[in-house]
């Protein structure tokens, strides 16, 4: 199966309408930059194309509670205010574009799990914030958070490793999973003394039995490619020590210089760089199964740029 050609897109209007109103930066016109981008590389031959399908209730409840999923379908309705402290506006029909989100993210595991093609990419997708009670940094359901769980409840794997290069720390994966031993996390992400959420210190490596199971590398504002490949060989070391059954890494492109709402200087060749690798750590523990998710990036030339070097060093 490692050796399968090609990469499984999943994109489409359904993620695309995941976007905020009024200027946010989280915009629904993030996703047609990428595809533009991305249709000009020799990496299009590679692709298989799929539609999301949106999560099932059940499946958005593998990671979140009831109560907040039923609080999402009441504004969605409604379609105003927020649904946390003022980062994630409510619009009408949030709840369908984040359950496509959480669909597109389950519907690439499934393909990735079942083969023979074990590498995917959704670009609209790696809600990294999101609590399992609750909406937090413009992420409504945690794709990532609700991936992790599929894994091991539908598809009957153990040890998940979850790499995180956006600028923001993953805060509503590790703290999910900061008890959780099976979860592999690395994330490296800009000081959260310097920005949100503020979490993601050197010295939170989980908890309990979960000790040592997780890498936070806080990086000072500024930080460019040659941070990022001192601070990458230690966690490519972390996580090829682990031996995981799967890979996700959420490629979020707000860490390339430039981007609005951040500080890191990182350029697309970071982004690359993490994909071959992953991959290449892939073919090696998990019959190849790696997949690769958007993120934030808030600098539309940035971000189709960065997942677009994602694309072609999988494929």
């Amino acid at each position: 199966m490692a050796n399968a050609s090609g990469v499984i897109l999943c994109a489409g209007p359904e993620i695309a309408a995941y976007g905020f109103p009024g200027g946010h930066p989280f915009g629904q016109d993030r996703h047609a930059a990428f595809m533009a981008e991305l249709e000009r590389s020799p990496a299009v031959a590679a692709l298989i194309r799929m539609s999301p399908v949106n999560a099932s209730r059940e499946q958005l409840e593998w990671f979140h509670t009831s109560e907040y999923v039923s609080r999402v379908e009441a504004m969605s309705l409604i379609g105003e205010g927020y649904l946390d402290g003022g980062d994630t506006p409510a619009f009408e029909g949030v709840f369908e574009a984040a359950s496509a989100v959480a669909g597109a993210t389950l519907g690439v595991l499934s393909r990735v799990i079942e083969g023979p093609v074990p590498r995917a990419f959704v670009p609209i997708a790696g809600l990294h914030h999101a609590r399992r009670d609750g909406a937090a940094g413009f992420c409504v359901f945690n794709d990532c958070g609700i991936a992790i769980e599929a894994a091991r409840r539908a598809h009957g794997l153990t040890r998940v490793a979850y790499v995180d290069i956006d600028a923001h720390h993953g805060d509503g994966v590790f703290y999910a999973f900061e008890s959780d031993p099976d979860v592999i996390f690395a994330d490296l992400h800009e000081d959260g003394a310097y920005l949100y959420p503020g979490t993601g210190r050197r010295d939170e490596r989980g908890l309990g039995k979960a000790s040592g199971t997780k890498l936070n590398i806080p990086l000072p504002p500024g930080a460019d490619d040659a941070h990022f490949m001192k601070a990458w060989e230690e966690i490519e070391a972390f996580v090829d020590a682990r031996n995981p059954e799967l890979i996700i890494l959420q490629c979020g492109a707000d860490s390339l210089g430039g981007d609005p709402i951040t500080h890191l200087a990182f350029t697309e060749q970071a982004h690359a760089h993490a994909a071959m690798r992953l991959r290449s750590l892939a073919d090696r523990h998990c019959d190849g199964r790696l997949i690769a998710l958007g993120g934030g990036g808030y600098d539309r030339r940035n971000l189709a740029r960065a997942w677009t070097r994602v694309v072609e060093a999988l494929s």
